[in-house]
């Protein structure tokens, strides 16, 4: 079982990093870092915090019943020192100043140009330490006509194109179940961030780094975004099914639904034979252009075959025939998950609970050794 060893050596041990951002995409970026093991200063307003501490419920409690902050706060901000500054004074500006002077990296989710008037801009910054990493994180990115505007991640999932593609054609466009674009921004923030210090290991010289949620909405389109660069066709909403692969779906047994998900022709065979059905053997199934082609008459024939089984016999089979298929679990189902189980997803540092790292480096998981921080004062 593998199990966050915490006091371990992490891979960023000794890299300084001053947060001066809120909300999702910036503070999960510098979660991140954290769990890597660098150290990560948030600077917070006075008296009020981040605005995720208050955005609840539920809240996380003490023993004593006093609140510790929302749930939500505690889920990017794990592994942090806080800092209650007042940016808008000069005295806190001073303070920041002297966290940047010896910080090898800052980010940042300010409106473009809204830390000029206190003297916190990246050139500002990069005036007092050249060999700083400053990465902006926005909504549409320093430049180009929209580059002023606030940015949401609801508002990203819209106009980068995701929300047209998720849903079911009777509910119309639905958005992601979770903040799809600022989680994503701050990966690529991360990723960006390592890549400029790599580049400073050879140059010294530091970088400022441009994240916007637009950019990374857009750019995960992935093969949807391909698919229509190609046939110059506009992708549908197709519910739960797959724009290139079919049978990939979920589909409704006798005591609820699972998911199928075929790759390749050897495995629809053995789909078929397992639902006693003879589609692989007829010629507009037999390969995967031809299912995706006539989808809906090979979904009729797999629904009507698996309205007739149970889901743990089912899924039983498929997996003793190598048919790649699962369950639709509940967060409480996913939690008792044996595997998420044993692979330690879900931890608790001084009585905050949390989700764990993904990344397991020689055998450690990667993830910082103490609980968000509480209230500065």
């Amino acid at each position: 079982m593998l199990s966050p060893e915490l006091t371990a050596a992490k891979p960023l041990a000794g890299l300084k990093v001053v947060e001066l951002a809120r909300i999702l995409a910036g503070p999960w970026c510098g979660q991140l870092l954290a769990d890597l093991g660098a150290d990560v200063i948030k600077i917070e307003r006075p008296a009020t915090g981040d605005d995720t501490r208050h955005w609840g419920p539920p809240f996380v409690t003490g023993d004593d019943g006093e609140n510790l902050s929302a749930a939500y706060y505690h889920s990017c901000n794990r592994g942090k020192e806080s800092r209650a500054i007042d940016i808008a004074t000069a005295a806190g500006q001073a303070e920041v100043h002297a966290l940047v002077v010896t910080a090898d990296v800052v980010i940042e989710n300010y409106k473009v140009g809204g830390l000029v008037k206190y003297g916190l801009d990246p050139a500002s910054l990069l005036a007092l330490n050249d060999r700083l990493v400053i990465c902006s994180i926005t909504g549409f990115g320093q430049t180009g006509p929209k580059a002023g505007r606030a940015g949401y991640d609801f508002i990203a999932q819209g106009t980068g194109g995701f929300m047209s593609l998720n849903g079911d054609p009777a509910s119309g466009p639905q958005k992601a179940g979770i903040a799809y674009a600022d989680l994503f921004t701050g990966l690529y923030a991360a990723v960006a961030i390592l890549a400029a210090l790599m580049r400073r290991q050879a140059t010294g010289a530091g970088a400022h780094v441009d994240m916007a949620l637009l950019d990374t909405q857009v750019a995960v389109l992935a093969n949807q975004a391909l698919n229509w660069m190609v046939s110059g066709t506009v992708p549908s909403l197709l519910g739960n099914a797959h724009p290139n692969l079919a049978p990939y779906q979920t589909y409704r047994v006798a005591d609820g639904d699972i998911i199928i998900a075929v790759g390749n022709d050897g495995q629809f065979a053995r789909l078929c034979a397992i639902l006693d059905l003879a589609l692989a053997e007829h010629e507009c199934f037999a390969r995967n252009p031809g299912r995706v082609t006539h989808r809906d008459a090979l979904n009729a024939e797999i629904a009507a075959a698996t309205a007739r089984w149970t889901k743990a016999d089912l899924l039983t089979r498929l997996e003793e025939a190598g048919v790649p298929a699962g369950p639709i679990n509940s967060l409480a189902e996913a939690f008792a998950d044996p595997q998420v189980i044993a692979r330690g997803m879900a931890v608790k540092l001084d009585g905050i609970p949390g989700v764990a790292s993904p990344i397991v480096i020689d055998g450690v998981r990667q993830i910082a050794a103490r609980p968000s921080p509480a209230m500065p004062h």
